[in-house]
């Protein structure tokens, strides 16, 4: 910075200083000013001075800002008496203030870039476990670049405008395209951090890749998908997908066609429905132990390059890397990551699908919130937590019939739906709720279920599926 730059930004903070103690009412215009903005420690310490009075409705003025001083024998570090007359003389007025302050704020952002570009320079001098963990310092050193803003009150006067242009936009949710109860309900929010748990078997891989479908085929234009696997590999999670999207036997893909091989008819299907995935926006990342600064850095690093983000989904929370911080439980750990994952979700404005594992307490009663592992950071951040549930009470044939539970939902409410899980094929059907109460009811007196599947896969008499699906069952 100049001599001439830093003898303008000097002066500015002076006419602010000066400005206050001609007029104390003035301090009130300066809340978007840190104590930082300030380039002289001398100014830093005067306006910590005034912000303390103002915190504490004293009067700001040189007897008082003097007398905190002299109380903690500082008062060369002010620059003595006669430095605070002159500042009160440096102004005739103090009707200009704002302009004097947007001057000290500007300058001082100047500055922190040319500091933040010095530590980054520094930074790739050290060594760091990871490349993830240099690009987490590097992000973290230009975030502080940013003013701490000071929300504003708004009268409904200023907020007309916008509030009618809010009322007449699209509402920003996207559809699921692939269960049209929850989409006539709900919809998935765009800003939501969606939390979808349960127990192992249930199901939750196989919904997450259905949301991951659904989003980017019926959503046009929201932008691409983002998929992290941290317990399959990526030909793993494409098995799940082809067999949803072409309903081949998902046994028989991961078995790559078994001793018989794939009939024409099974490779027609699984080209298709390659096709068809490798034409939408779906990305997935397969490695384990994923952080939520490197979850954060690509989806800044897709939202600059695509311009939007439809969603990111993680499988799952638990197996995630989180670090625990010195004097910090799992949970607070934990906490730190779904206020993350929740500011993330505002901020760049896609929606936020991260799978949970509930406790095995859940074994023996319908889930609840309680249920979450680590549960309460889960249940405070998330804006809405769908629980799939294996119901002892309803069965039917070759086939799961799962409760899918909303227990939380911002903007909602709560609701329930009855879900069959073909999991030969990785995939979920909603059921008619009428169909439901009357087929997948509680068990009769003598322990059989009161109906079967509709449509459902056929059973032989000897108790061999016709589609070829052994009794594998996988999440």
């Amino acid at each position: 910075m100049t001599l001439s730059l830093m003898n303008k930004a000097i002066e500015a903070e002076q006419a602010v200083l000066g400005s206050v103690f001609i007029d104390s009412s003035c301090f009130d215009k300066l809340s978007r000013l840190e104590d930082r903005d300030f380039s002289l420690e001398t100014h830093q310490l005067i306006f910590k001075v005034m912000k303390y009075l103002a915190d504490r409705d004293l009067p700001i003025d040189i007897v008082t800002v003097t007398d905190q001083f002299v109380k903690f024998g500082r008062i060369t570090d002010m620059g003595g008496v006669s430095y605070i007359k002159e500042l009160a003389d440096a102004v005739p007025t103090a009707a200009n203030v704002t302009y004097y302050a947007d001057i000290v704020r500007s300058k001082a952002l100047r500055r922190r870039g040319e500091a933040a570009g010095n530590e980054i320079v520094a930074l790739s001098r050290q060594d760091f476990e990871s490349d993830e963990d240099y690009f987490s310092a590097v992000e973290d050193t230009v975030d502080e670049l940013r003013p701490k803003e000071t929300s504003r009150m708004r009268s409904f006067s200023e907020m007309e405008k916008g509030y009618y242009e809010h009322l007449k936009s699209k509402a920003k949710k996207l559809k699921t395209g692939l269960f049209a109860l929850y989409d006539a309900w709900a919809q998935l929010w765009i800003g939501w951090l969606y939390v979808l748990a349960g127990r192992p078997g249930v199901g939750k891989t196989a919904k997450a890749l259905m949301l991951v479908y659904g989003i980017a085929k019926y959503n046009p234009n929201a932008g691409p998908v983002l998929f992290y696997s941290q317990e399959m590999g990526e030909e793993e999670v494409i098995d799940r997908m082809v067999s949803m999207i072409a309903e081949v036997n998902y046994n028989k893909l991961i078995n790559k066609g078994g001793e018989e091989g794939f009939t024409d008819k099974e490779w027609a299907k699984i080209q298709s429905a390659y096709t068809e995935c490798k034409n939408l926006p779906i990305f997935v990342q397969d490695s384990a132990g994923v952080t939520i600064d490197e979850i954060r850095s690509t989806a800044k690093q897709f939202k600059k390059e695509y311009g939007k983000l439809a969603a990111v989904v993680v499988d799952y929370l638990q197996i995630m890397e989180i670090t625990e911080r010195k004097g910090e439980t799992r949970a607070q750990a934990i906490g730190r990551v779904t206020k993350s994952a929740k500011n993330m979700a505002r901020k760049l404005r896609f929606v936020f699908i991260l799978l949970s594992q509930l406790d095995r307490s859940v074994d023996t009663e319908e889930p609840k919130l309680k249920h979450l592992r680590e549960s309460g950071s889960i249940e405070q951040d998330a804006d809405v937590v769908e629980f799939l549930y294996l119901n002892p009470e309803k069965q039917a044939p070759n086939v799961k019939v799962i409760d899918s539970i909303f227990a939380k939902g911002r903007n909602t409410g709560v609701n329930r739906f009855t879900l069959i899980f073909k999991w030969y094929y990785q995939k979920f059907t909603e059921v008619d709720p009428k169909e439901a109460s009357q087929s997948y009811g509680k068990k009769n007196e003598s322990g059989k279920n009161r109906g079967g599947v509709r449509g459902g896969a056929r059973t032989s008499p000897k108790g061999r599926r016709d589609d070829g699906a052994s009794s594998d069952e996988d999440d």
